[in-house]
């Protein structure tokens, strides 16, 4: 009974230490109150959806040196700059900027999986601004579907906006958004606690660091 007792205790610790401490770190890594709890372009795409994580980092350039990077994105042109075993195919991203890929619409679409079979919409495009890419997915399964029909029983629709603030210093603060509307919740939520909102943390902060080593000049 004292052995069970005293697992139930360190496991009750461990889930309050995840969702005190822990998880707020993973949703709002970098930012400052401020920043999140303002909005931003994008924020009303996703019909009676929820914000999700606020994530910024400053970059020593200017929004102007910035955006390139960001619009040449996708696993079909210059990867994401995170960890490219992962959700590049293996294939390195891009460490120059490609002018064959610097013409970005809304309406395109940038492959998410190296075999094409997954990839964001194009939502919103202000340039050496805002880029506002978006995913609707089934659950399980993750099949994309169109939002503007007729929805799956279980789905996530969620958008993943990167705005782009000049700092008086002359660089670029750098902010990664996301809106969440997805059903039904009891099913969708286990998930973005325990695998998603870490998930998204590790390859934000790994993309983080390369759009800084790159922008900043390699």
């Amino acid at each position: 009974m004292k052995r069970r007792a005293s697992a139930l205790a360190f496991g009750a610790g461990c889930v309050a230490a995840y969702v005190l401490v822990l998880r707020p770190h993973f949703d709002t890594h970098g930012a400052s109150t401020d920043e999140v709890a303002a909005s931003y372009p994008g924020d009303d795409l996703v019909p009676g959806g929820r914000r999700g994580g606020t994530m910024a980092t400053t970059i020593a350039a200017p929004p102007s040196e910035v955006w390139p990077w960001l619009v040449q994105m996708g696993a079909d042109r210059g990867g994401w700059y995170s960890w490219d075993r992962l959700d590049n195919g293996g294939h390195p991203s891009a460490d120059r900027i490609h002018p064959e890929w610097q013409e970005l619409a809304e309406g395109d679409r940038l492959a998410s999986a190296a075999d094409g079979s997954h990839w964001f919409d194009v939502a919103l495009v202000e340039p050496e601004r805002t880029l506002v890419l978006r995913a609707s997915m089934t659950v399980p399964g993750a099949k994309p579907f169109d939002p503007g029909g007729e929805l799956p029983r279980a789905y996530m629709d969620s958008t993943w906006g990167f705005h782009l603030r000049p700092t008086s210093t002359g660089g670029t603060r750098l902010l990664t958004t996301s809106v969440v509307r997805a059903n039904p919740r009891w099913l969708t939520e286990p998930g973005n606690w325990l695998f998603w909102d870490p998930a998204h943390w590790i390859m934000q902060t790994r993309q983080f660091r390369g759009l800084r080593r790159r922008a900043e000049g390699l």
